[in-house]
C-alpha cells in the first residue's frame, strides 16, 4: 500500500485535486503549475513548506499586553458601577479582536504562500477544539493559533506538550483550576478520548491518575502565559497505561504517544480530513508504520499520503463536501476576488456553519454532510451571488451572534455596502467571453475541473441562448448558477 501514483497518472485531475485537499484550491494557471512540476515536486512544493518565505503580520495586539496588571487592579479597586464599565468596555474590545482575528487568519489562508501550513493549522483547530466563547480572550486565541501554525507539520508529542501548556486550551479544559488537592480530570480526559486514542482505549483509573500527574500545569492570568507551580503537583507514585512512577505530565503524553494506538488514531483522522472518506484497517496500519518509522513526524507522513495512490483513486477525487471555510477562501482564489470586508466573512461562515474559533463543542465540527442542511445549502446559493455579483442583500437574515440588538446593527452596516462584483477580464479570455462553448467550458475548468452533468450543462446553456447578448451580467450570472450545483459543493 501507499506506492506512489505513477508519473502517467499524473494531470489536469490530479494535479487539482491535491491544490485542493493539501490547500483551498487553484486557479488554471496554478493546477497547469504543478502539472508541469510532476507529483513529487508539487506535493514537495506544498509540504516543504518552510523554503518559502511568509512575509505576513501578525495583528498589532497580538502580543503581551504591558498594562494588562495595571488595569486589573484599577477594576478591583474601582466602584461598582465603574468596574461595570471597565468589564464592558474589555468585553467590546475582545469581540472587535475576535472579528479582526478571523479575517486576519482567512485572508492568510487566501493568500498567504503556504496554503498546507494553513490548511493543518485548520485542521488542529477543528482537532484541539478551543472557543473564544469560554477563552474570552483574543491575544490567547491567536497565541494557540500560532502554535498550530508553527508545530503544524512537527513532532507528534512536542505539539501535545506544547498544547497541553497552551494558556487557552489550560483555559478551555479547566487545567488551570487543578491542583492535588482537586485534580480536574477533563483535560486529562479529552487528550485520551478526542485528541490521542479515542474512546474505550482507557480506563477512568487511568483518567484519574493521569489529572493527578498534570497537576501543577496552571496558568498565570496577569502575564498569559503557562505557569508550572510544584507546589499545586501531586508527587505521589501513579500508575497510567501501565507505567507506574511519580509521573508529571510529561511522562503521561509520552506514555500516550507510546501506544500503538496513538499513531493510527491521529493517522487514520488525517486521512479523513485529507482524503474525505475512513480509511480502511489495512490502510490505516501502513500510515500508522510510516508514522512511527519516521519518528511520530507529520510531514513524512503527509508527504507519502500526497503521493500514493490511494489518495488519487476516483472514489476520494472531488467526494468530499466543502467546509464553510473551504468553501469561502477557495471560491476566493478561484474568482481571484478579494475576501469580502470582515464583517462579510464573518456573518458568511458563521451563517453556513463554521464560526472560527467557536467550534460548536469539544468535539469540534463534525464535517461532511453535516456541512449540507437545506437552509445552509440555500445559503450557499445566495452568497455565491454575493461573491461573483457584489450583492450584499443575499446577506439579509445572516446570523452575527446570539444577540438581537447586535445582529440588527450588523445587518443595517450590510445595507451600506457596496462589493465590487468579480473582474471577467482577470479568469476569462475575450474569447471566451464571447464565445458561449467556450465560455462554459473554461468556467468548467476554473470552478469543478470536471464537465457539468448534460442535464446541467444543457440548462446552463438554454440560460445563455435565451439572453439577448453575452454581457457581463449575463456572464456574472452564469458564473452563479454554477457555484449554486451541487458539484460546486464538492472538492
Amino acid at each position: 500500500m501507499l506506492k506512489p501514483i505513477a508519473k502517467e497518472n499524473w494531470n489536469f485531475t490530479t494535479a487539482a485535486h491535491l491544490l485542493n485537499r493539501a490547500g483551498f484550491g487553484g486557479t488554471p494557471a496554478e493546477i497547469e503549475h504543478s502539472v508541469r512540476l510532476g507529483p513529487e515536486r508539487a506535493v514537495s512544493q506544498l509540504v516543504d513548506y518552510e523554503k518559502i518565505p511568509d512575509h505576513d503580520s501578525n495583528p498589532k495586539w497580538a502580543k503581551p499586553d504591558p498594562t494588562r496588571a495595571d488595569r486589573y487592579m484599577e477594576a478591583r479597586k474601582a466602584d461598582p458601577e465603574t468596574r461595570r464599565k471597565l468589564q464592558q468596555e474589555e468585553q467590546r474590545k475582545q469581540r472587535q479582536r475576535a472579528v479582526e482575528l478571523k479575517f486576519w487568519w482567512l485572508e492568510r489562508m487566501a493568500k498567504g504562500p503556504r496554503p498546507l501550513q494553513e490548511k493543518m493549522t485548520l485542521f488542529w483547530h477543528g482537532h484541539f477544539a478551543t472557543s473564544t466563547e469560554k477563552v474570552k480572550d483574543a491575544y490567547l486565541m491567536w497565541l494557540q493559533n500560532d502554535l498550530f501554525r508553527r508545530q503544524a507539520t512537527g513532532n507528534w508529542l512536542k505539539l501535545l506538550i506544547a498544547v497541553a501548556k497552551d494558556p487557552a486550551m489550560l483555559v478551555w479544559l479547566d487545567q488551570a483550576q487543578s491542583r492535588k488537592e482537586h485534580p480536574n480530570e477533563n483535560f486529562a480526559r479529552e487528550v485520551m478520548e478526542l485528541f490521542t486514542l479515542g474512546e474505550g482505549r482507557y480506563t477512568e483509573k487511568d483518567v484519574s491518575e493521569a489529572a493527578r500527574a498534570l497537576t501543577g500545569w496552571n496558568y498565570d492570568r496577569l502575564n498569559q502565559e503557562f505557569a508550572h507551580r510544584p507546589r499545586l503537583h501531586d508527587a505521589g507514585e501513579k500508575t497510567f497505561l501501565g507505567r507506574t512512577g511519580n509521573l508529571s505530565g510529561e511522562d503521561v503524553l509520552a506514555q500516550i504517544v507510546a501506544q500503538p494506538q496513538a499513531a493510527r488514531f491521529i493517522t487514520a483522522k488525517l486521512w479523513n480530513f485529507f482524503a474525505g472518506e475512513e480509511p480502511s484497517d489495512a490502510l490505516v496500519t501502513a500510515l500508522a508504520d510510516v508514522f512511527r518509522r519516521s519518528d511520530n513526524n507529520f510531514k513524512p507522513l503527509l508527504t507519502t499520503m500526497f503521493l500514493s495512490q490511494e489518495f488519487y483513486v476516483s472514489s476520494v477525487i472531488r467526494n468530499q463536501v466543502k467546509s464553510p471555510v473551504q468553501w469561502l477562501v477557495g471560491s476566493v482564489r478561484v474568482l481571484e476576488r478579494e475576501l469580502p470586508p470582515p464583517i462579510v466573512c464573518f456573518g458568511l461562515t458563521r451563517n453556513l456553519g463554521q464560526d472560527l474559533f467557536a467550534p460548536p463543542n469539544v468535539k469540534g465540527w463534525d464535517g461532511g454532510m453535516t456541512w449540507i442542511t437545506t437552509n445552509n445549502l440555500l445559503a450557499r446559493y445566495n452568497e455565491a451571488a454575493l461573491l461573483v455579483q457584489g450583492d450584499t442583500s443575499m446577506m439579509k437574515g445572516a446570523s452575527f451572534g446570539p444577540k438581537a440588538k447586535a445582529n440588527m446593527q450588523l445587518q443595517n452596516r450590510l445595507q451600506n455596502l457596496k462589493l465590487k462584483p468579480v473582474a471577467l477580464t482577470k479568469i476569462l479570455t475575450e474569447e471566451e467571453r464571447k464565445d458561449k462553448v467556450k465560455l462554459v467550458s473554461a468556467l468548467e475548468k476554473r470552478l469543478l475541473q470536471a464537465k457539468l452533468t448534460e442535464k446541467q450543462e444543457k440548462a446552463l446553456h438554454a440560460y445563455l441562448d435565451g439572453q439577448s447578448s453575452l454581457d457581463d451580467i449575463t456572464i456574472l450570472n452564469a458564473i452563479r448558477l454554477m457555484m449554486s450545483t451541487p458539484e460546486y459543493q464538492l472538492t
